[in-house]
C-alpha cells in the first residue's frame, strides 16, 4: 500500500496524496488470456483491429476480419499458443518471462536508486493493459513515467502503437504525469554486446559449428517501408554491427523477415522460405538462427521459428537447425536495459 500525507499547509480536509515517484513502465506486445477459442478471439481482435497494425479502411476490413478471419484464426493460433503454453504457471512464455525482466530490472533499480522509482510492465494488446498500469502508477505517486517499449527496432507496428496506447491512458488522468518515451536501441553497443554473448555461447556449444546464422527479424509489408517506417534499415543495421562484433564477413550471416500476413508483398527474404533455399540450393546443411527484434521468446520464436521455420529447413534436407534463444531476462540483457532506463531518466534522476 502506499504511504499518503497531507501536504504541508493544507487544510485538513485536503486529499491526502502519496510521496512522488518515478515510473518506469515497460511494454511488450501482448498475449492471450487463454489458448481456448474466446480468449484467442479476444486478443486477435484487439490486434488486428489495431489501425498501426493493418492499416486498411474499416469497412473493408473490418467485415473480413470479423465474418472470416475472426472465425477460424483463433483455433490455429489456439494449437499454435497450446504447443508452447505454460501450463504450470497458466500463461504464455512471453508473460512468464516479461514477469522476470520486470522482477530482474526492479532489483537493478532498486539498487541504483531506492524507492524513489517504480518498476511495472504492461501489454499493448490483451492484459495487464497499459491503461491499467498507468492508473496504478498515478496512484502510487509517480508524478513522472518512463515508457520503455520493449523493442531494440522502431516500427510503427510495434513502438508506435505502444506509444499510442501510453498517450490515449494519459488522457484519462486528472493530474497527468509528465513523460517521456524511450527510443529505439538498435545500434546500442551494449545490446550488440550481448546479442553476440549469445551466439558466441550457442556456437560453442553447439556438437558442429553452423555454416551460417540466419537473423530473422518480424516482417511487415514493403508498403510501409516506403512510407517511412525506419525498421528496415535499423534491422540491416544491427545485423551489419552484429556481423563486425563477432568479427565474420558477409559469407557467415543473413538478414530475413518472417511472420508474413495478408496477400501483400513484406520485407524479403522472407525466413521461411529462405533457409529452405540455403539448404536446397547453397548447400546449407547447418544453420543457426536467431531474432534479435524479440525481446522475449514469443510465439513468434518458440513456434513459428522453432517449429515451422525448422520443419521448412528440414523439408528442403537440412540436417542442423539451431535456434538461438532471445536475451529474456539472463543477466546481460537486463544490464543494457538497465544502462537505457537509467541513460532516458537523466535530468529527472541522476
Amino acid at each position: 500500500m502506499t504511504d499518503k500525507t497531507i501536504p504541508a499547509h493544507a487544510p485538513a480536509d485536503h486529499p491526502a496524496i502519496p510521496a512522488e515517484k518515478v515510473g518506469v513502465l515497460i511494454a511488450n506486445l501482448g498475449t492471450p488470456d487463454g489458448y481456448d477459442y474466446w480468449s484467442m478471439r479476444r486478443y486477435l481482435n484487439e490486434f488486428l483491429s489495431d489501425k498501426r497494425v493493418i492499416d486498411y479502411p474499416s469497412w473493408k476490413w473490418q467485415p473480413l476480419l470479423q465474418l472470416i478471419i475472426l472465425t477460424k484464426r483463433p483455433f490455429s493460433s489456439g494449437a499454435a499458443y497450446k504447443s508452447i503454453w505454460n501450463e504450470d504457471k497458466g500463461e504464455s512464455p512471453l508473460m512468464t518471462i516479461t514477469k522476470d525482466q520486470t522482477a530482474a530490472l526492479s532489483a537493478q533499480m532498486q539498487a541504483r536508486f531506492g524507492d524513489s522509482v517504480m518498476i511495472d510492465f504492461c501489454m499493448r494488446y490483451g492484459n495487464p493493459s497499459t491503461e491499467s498500469k498507468v492508473r496504478e502508477m498515478v496512484e502510487a505517486g509517480c508524478t513522472k513515467i518512463l515508457f520503455f517499449p520493449l523493442y531494440p527496432q522502431y516500427a510503427g507496428a510495434t513502438s508506435a502503437t505502444a506509444n499510442d496506447e501510453f498517450f490515449r491512458a494519459l488522457m484519462k488522468e486528472t493530474w497527468q504525469p509528465a513523460a517521456r518515451t524511450v527510443p529505439a536501441y538498435f545500434d546500442n553497443p551494449a545490446y550488440i554486446d550481448a546479442l553476440a554473448a549469445s551466439v558466441e555461447r550457442a556456437y560453442d556449444s553447439a556438437e558442429t559449428r553452423p555454416d551460417l546464422l540466419v537473423v530473422s527479424y518480424h516482417g511487415m509489408p514493403k508498403r510501409y517501408l516506403m512510407q517511412g517506417d525506419p525498421y528496415h534499415c535499423q534491422c540491416q543495421k544491427t545485423t551489419r554491427l552484429l556481423k563486425e562484433r563477432l568479427g565474420w564477413d558477409d559469407t557467415q550471416i543473413r538478414t530475413t523477415f518472417q511472420s508474413v500476413f495478408g496477400p501483400e508483398e513484406w520485407l524479403k527474404p522472407y525466413t521461411v522460405e529462405e533457409v529452405a533455399r540455403l539448404a536446397r540450393d547453397e548447400g546449407k546443411k547447418n544453420i543457426a538462427v536467431i531474432a534479435p527484434a524479440f525481446s522475449a521468446d514469443c510465439i513468434e520464436t518458440l513456434e513459428e521459428i522453432n517449429e515451422e521455420i525448422h520443419e521448412s529447413f528440414e523439408e528442403a534436407g537440412g540436417e542442423k537447425f539451431l535456434y538461438i534463444p532471445c536475451l529474456n531476462d539472463e543477466a546481460g540483457h537486463i544490464e543494457v536495459l538497465s544502462q537505457v532506463i537509467a541513460g532516458n531518466l537523466k535530468g529527472w534522476i541522476d
